[in-house]
C-alpha cells in the first residue's frame, strides 16, 4: 500500500493492519509497523501509512518508505530525567531538534501523570486527563458526569460474564493555551485538530506511550 503525506495527517492508529475487518470484509490483511491514517469509510476501510517505524542505533525512528532509508525524524524514547520529568527529544533528519515530549508526574495521588509537548516557536500544549482538563466550571461538571456513569457501569456490569472488564484506554485532551489542539485515546489512536501542531511530535507520543 502507497504511503500518504505526513504532513498534514489527522487521525491516526499505530500498528501494522492495513485493511481492517468489517461489515464487508471477513479477513484482516497486514503489512509493515506504521503510523497509518484511516481511508475510505467505514465498510471499505483502509489504514494507510504515513510513516514507517525502525530503529537508529538504540532510538526508535520513522521513515517515509517502507524500506526504512529515508528518515523522517529520530526519537528519544528512553528519555532523560529533568527534575521530577522525563523527556524525550525528537529530532529531524538533518540532527535539529523538532521539540521535546515531557512526562509529568501527579502533583499527588490518586491522579495520573500529565503531558507537555515543547516545540520551538510555540506555546507549550499541555496534555491532561479530559476530565480535568479546562476551565474550574467545564471540570467540574465532567466530576460529576463520571462520577454518574461510574456508578451506572457498576451496577450494569453485575454479573458479567468474564469478570472484570479491561480498563479502557485514558482519553488525553491537549490544549496550547483554551485551544484543544489534540487528543488521544490511549497511545495508538490520536487526532491532532490544530494545524500548529508538529505531527512528528504527535507521533512520537504515539510511540512513547501514555504510561
Amino acid at each position: 500500500m502507497l504511503p500518504v503525506a505526513w504532513e498534514r495527517v489527522r487521525d491516526f492508529v499505530v500498528g501494522n493492519t492495513e485493511r481492517p475487518v468489517t461489515a464487508r470484509r471477513r479477513t484482516p490483511t497486514f503489512g509493515p509497523l506504521a503510523v497509518r491514517v484511516p481511508r475510505n469509510g467505514t465498510e471499505r476501510r483502509v489504514l494507510a501509512p504515513c510513516a514507517f517505524i525502525g530503529r537508529e542505533g538504540e532510538r526508535l525512528a520513522l521513515y517515509v518508505d517502507a524500506e526504512c532509508r529515508l528518515l523522517l525524524c529520530v526519537i528519544d524514547d528512553g528519555g532523560r530525567e529533568v527534575g521530577a520529568e522525563r523527556h524525550h527529544d525528537v529530532h529531524d533528519a538533518r540532527g535539529g531538534i523538532v521539540g521535546t515530549l515531557c512526562r509529568i508526574p501527579p502533583r499527588a495521588r490518586p491522579l495520573k501523570h500529565s503531558w507537555r509537548i515543547e516545540q520551538p516557536g510555540h506555546p507549550p500544549i499541555l496534555g491532561r486527563n479530559e476530565w480535568v482538563s479546562g476551565a474550574a466550571r467545564d471540570i467540574a461538571a465532567r466530576v460529576v458526569e463520571k462520577s454518574f456513569l461510574g456508578a451506572l457501569d457498576a451496577l450494569t456490569s453485575l454479573g458479567a460474564e468474564g469478570g472484570d472488564r479491561p480498563a479502557k484506554p485514558r482519553t488525553l485532551e491537549w490544549r496550547a493555551g483554551d485551544e484543544v489542539v489534540m487528543v488521544s485515546e490511549g497511545s495508538k489512536k490520536v487526532t491532532v485538530k490544530g494545524d500548529g501542531v508538529d505531527r512528528r511530535l504527535a507521533f512520537a507520543f504515539a510511540l512513547v506511550g501514555d504510561r
